[in-house]
């Protein structure tokens, strides 16, 4: 299979990789210079790519040989770095197709990486996550779990379930004898330890899946409370529309931003009144909704003005986090009540002109959204996909639902049915069960050329 694994367009260099068995004999027919006693392995060559079928010389690059298993697929890998430029490109990669090779599917290379052994299906999505990221905390957290910080944690926890199971052995081959080495109830006591733990791995599940997909922090207040000069501080350039015209946005807009290292998903909204025309009304209700499922909702309301009662408790109604951020300082009077007058929780004062506080506003989005993330201790494991919170999920419930049988005498050789249930789920995460639409769905998301 081949693939061109840098994005197409104009650039400097374009890397084109093959990966498979007949790797050797696409290289053959396409690369005069080609010999795999003449190339040596993991050292880059000077070579020029021809077409197989009119021998017109299509670029001169560079070229890397990767004898298998010694590779990132565990077959025979070549990467043939060239001129950069979609055409130039695509007309070495057809060059590679016309001599035998077949087009790779999205994720392919890794998928093979995978099946191979060279990865397991958490360093896989690790992979993709690198590729994708777009804050220096979820590159950090891919690169550990691309390192099996992780798998090696999951693999301790299976092992403690198989344990268990070592445990049972004297009370299943032996059943009628008093005296076991370990009596059920250390077991059980054992088990729902064990259960604890796999729940505490799950707790960081919400916050790891926020690391990838970035936490909706939305900007909320009336008409004229500076969210869209606040939006655009943020930001770091002109997003929003800002006028001293009331119900100047009339729709959401949304952008996406590192704050503290965290990823954010930052959301300008209308201004939320009950007057206003059809369009506005309807930009309104888009706010509305995207206030209601926020992480983090910004309640701005401009220093020296009183915080309306009806929006606060509208939005304490939603039951959403919300920071109350104090907005156009650089206008307000010092000696002025801000929006925190009467309230248990002081706002912050920012202005858009200055900058003033909104450095301190990047930290507190990033500590409440990521609050878990950031007490944790360094070394921590996160969970960061759905599929491994669901699956460290069903350990948890199984290892409980363990400990609950043996209480309640349920014997040993039936109770043992919910470990093995629990080792099953930890081994689907790391992929030792392989489980073709699981397959399917980490790989299909992937890029073609990774």
């Amino acid at each position: 299979m081949a693939a061109l694994a840098t994005a197409p367009g104009s650039a400097a260099i374009a890397v084109v990789r093959i990966s498979g068995p007949d790797t050797a004999r696409v290289l053959a027919a396409t690369i005069p210079e080609w010999g795999e006693d003449r190339l040596a392995p993991r050292v880059v060559h000077l070579v020029r790519v021809v077409h197989p079928e009119t021998s017109e010389v299509l670029d001169r690059g560079l070229l890397t040989w990767f004898p298998g298993p010694a590779s990132y697929t565990g077959e025979h890998v070549a990467e043939f770095s060239g001129h950069g430029g979609a055409l130039l490109a695509r007309r070495v990669e057809e060059a590679f197709l016309a001599a035998g090779a077949r087009a790779a599917e999205p994720g392919e290379f890794t998928r093979r990486a995978y099946l191979n052994g060279k990865l397991d299906l958490v360093q896989a999505e690790a992979v993709d996550d690198l590729i994708r990221g777009r804050s220096p905390r979820l590159q950090r957290e891919a690169l550990r779990q691309l390192d099996r910080h992780l798998s090696r944690r999951l693999a301790e926890l299976r092992s403690e379930v198989v344990d268990l199971e070592a445990l049972l052995a004297h009370h299943i081959d032996f059943p009628d004898e008093d005296e076991p080495p370990v009596s059920a109830e250390v077991v059980a006591r054992r088990a729902r330890s064990l259960a604890d733990r796999l729940e505490r791995l799950g707790a960081t599940a919400p916050e790891g899946e926020r690391l990838r997909t970035g936490a909706l922090v939305v900007l909320a207040g009336r008409p004229n409370a500076g969210k869209s000069s606040l939006y655009n501080a943020l930001v770091g350039e002109e997003r929003a529309l800002v006028t001293a015209v009331a119900g100047t946005t009339r729709d959401a807009l949304e952008v996406e931003v590192s704050m503290d290292g965290y990823p954010v998903r930052l959301v300008d909204t209308a201004g939320i009144r009950d007057e206003g025309g059809e369009v506005e009304r309807l930009g309104i209700e888009v706010a509305r909704r995207f206030v209601g499922g926020a992480d983090l909702v910004l309640h701005c309301v401009p220093v020296g003005s009183e915080v309306p009662v009806d929006e606060a408790d509208w939005l304490e109604g939603l039951g959403v986090p919300v920071l109350r951020v104090g907005t156009m300082s650089d206008l307000a009077d010092d000696a002025g009540a801000g929006p925190e007058a009467g309230d248990e929780e002081p706002a912050l004062r920012v202005s858009a002109v200055s900058g003033e506080g909104l450095d301190r506003l990047r930290v507190q989005v990033a500590r409440r959204c990521f609050a878990g993330l950031g007490s944790a201790p360094a070394d921590a494991p996160v969970l960061t996909r759905a599929r491994q919170a669901r699956a460290v999920a069903r350990a948890a419930v199984e290892v409980r639902a363990f400990a609950a049988a043996l209480d309640e005498g349920v014997p040993a050789e039936f109770a043992a049915a919910h470990l093995r249930s629990a080792e099953t789920a930890l081994e689907e995460v790391v992929g030792l069960v392989e489980v073709d639409d699981v397959l399917d769905r980490v790989f299909r998301t992937f890029c073609v050329g990774k």
